[in-house]
């Protein structure tokens, strides 16, 4: 009977010993990287925007981190996690850069005056791969439309960026594409902005079709007409 009891108690301390010493998981956050802080004012904001939910691939879709170890291979990774779904993190980010960027408000979801100026926009990110030691890239096509009006802009914005190694600077990495693509939005919409106004079909029972901006140029991503 003492020969059994111990090697039950063995037994129980070494199920505890395995459990104890298995690696813990490391949530990560596309959030808290060096971007300047927004002012802040109790001014209105000059205008408004909306920015909808953001769409990503399904294969990314998911808390744990999925990285590319070939381009027809990914491995997804238990123990290196994302502290949301990658799409909330990616319309978090998105939001504050346009807000700070433009000085204006996010008002998705969210009451606003009748007579202010609203611009919609939309995310479909067709790529969020993650190169650990080498990039992270972002490939997304959005849309801006200039509230009542029918003036519309669709672009592409693909952000590429270079990381050495370790999760963290993967993560980082994919921060600053989101940046470059913030970057792109905003120059869109001041170019919407400084449009003349396109006809929202009152004045005629013919309705008008959209008209379609050019993208502007950006900095640090390739943008290109979606068209």
């Amino acid at each position: 009977m003492r020969i059994g009891a111990l090697l039950l108690t063995l037994g129980a301390a070494g199920v505890l010993a395995a459990c104890s010493s298995s690696p813990s998981s490391r949530f990560y956050t596309l959030g808290g990287t060096a971007v300047a802080p927004v002012a802040v004012s109790s001014a209105p904001a000059s205008f408004y925007f909306e920015l909808a939910p953001v769409d990503v691939p399904q294969q990314v879709a998911r808390n744990q981190l999925v990285v590319q170890s070939s381009p027809a291979q990914v491995s997804v990774l238990e123990q290196e996690r994302w502290a949301s779904l990658p799409a909330d993190e990616v319309r978090r980010v998105l939001s504050g850069d346009l807000a700070q960027q433009l000085n204006a408000i996010d008002v998705y979801g969210t009451p606003y005056p009748d007579s202010a100026r609203v611009y919609r926009v939309k995310v479909k990110v067709q790529r969020f791969e993650s190169w650990p030691g080498s990039q992270a890239v972002i490939d997304a096509v959005w849309s801006v439309r200039g509230g009542a009006s029918q003036t519309v802009m669709t672009c592409r914005t693909i952000a590429e960026e270079r990381v050495g190694d370790g999760y963290d600077a993967l993560v980082d990495g994919h921060r600053k594409a989101v940046n470059d693509i913030a970057s792109a939005i905003s120059a869109g919409v001041r170019s919407l902005g400084s449009a003349p106004a396109g006809s929202s079909g009152s004045s005629s029972s013919k309705q008008t079709a959209p008209a379609i901006l050019p993208c502007p140029p950006s900095g640090g991503a390739t943008t290109a007409s979606a068209q």
